[in-house]
């Protein structure tokens, strides 16, 4: 008997397809969206084959409106999917000067636009049957925004930021968020941002399989956040904790005394 279906975007490689595999091997059904039809339909043949699971491929370039707008309608109108995993992405090592506006403007698309409107596209299905799952992949320059190029670090910045607001939004309703933070992961992620993988130190680079077995851990524990990299969980607290003590104290009729006249 399924488990439910998980819909992953981005799942004809890397970190999705990882995903789709770990999924499948809970018994779950899957939904997978990518631009590569010819690898997505060979994932999807590969773990029905492993799984015994059903698993249906969706062609979608998710940066084009048609695209975005099929996949919405997919998580609107489909009753047994229980997990969105909103994965698909790309980033740039390129100084914001040398990097294509253009291309920036698509990294938008993909990075900020997409995982907004399918999680509004699938917030009301799962609080209407009060369970549901979303995950969110950003990554540790969404703390760290000036590690790579800074629209990059802006786009994860938002997921985020965006995935903050969820699960506040979201308490009380049985729709559990977590947004997972990768550092460096061996995948073809750094050849399409400019700077492949091999090119960085061995031990800053994780696995796909360690990153998503991890990610997976975490949302099993009932993690909001989970940085798999960071091995001193407390460093984390320690951020959230000073963001809260911050927060009651970010607006005000008066100008802080370092800003008044003398």
């Amino acid at each position: 008997m399924t488990q439910g279906t998980v819909l992953i975007t981005g799942a004809s490689s890397g970190i999705g397809a990882v995903y789709a595999d770990r999924f499948a091997g809970r018994g779950h059904d899957l939904i997978l969206v990518a631009r590569n039809k010819a690898r997505l339909d060979a994932v999807a043949e590969d773990l029905t084959r492993r799984h015994g699971v059903t698993v249906r491929a969706v062609e979608a370039d998710l940066t084009d409106r048609a695209g975005l707008a099929a996949i919405e309608a997919i998580l609107k109108d489909e009753a047994g999917i229980t997990h969105l995993v909103n994965n698909a992405g790309f980033g740039s090592a390129a100084p914001l000067a040398a990097a294509s506006v253009d291309e920036m403007e698509r990294m938008i698309a993909i990075n900020v636009t997409a995982p907004m409107r399918l999680t509004y596209a699938a917030v009301p299905a799962f609080t209407s049957r009060g369970t549901g799952t979303i995950i969110n992949i950003a990554s540790i320059v969404a703390i760290g925004p000036e590690v790579l190029n800074g629209v990059y670090g802006g786009s994860k910045s938002f997921v985020l930021g965006f995935s903050h607001s969820l699960r506040k939004e979201l308490a009380g309703t049985g729709v559990a968020v977590q947004v997972v933070l990768p550092g460096a992961t061996g995948t073809e992620f750094w050849d399409v941002a400019g700077l492949p993988a091999s090119h960085l130190p061995k031990e800053w680079v994780m696995s796909a399989e360690d990153l998503v077995d991890a990610a997976l851990a975490g949302l099993d524990r009932g993690e909001f956040a989970t940085i798999p990299s960071l091995q001193d969980a407390a460093e984390w607290d320690a951020w959230e904790a000073a963001r809260a003590t911050m927060l009651p104290h970010l607006s005000s009729a008066v100008p802080a005394a370092r800003y008044r006249a003398a």
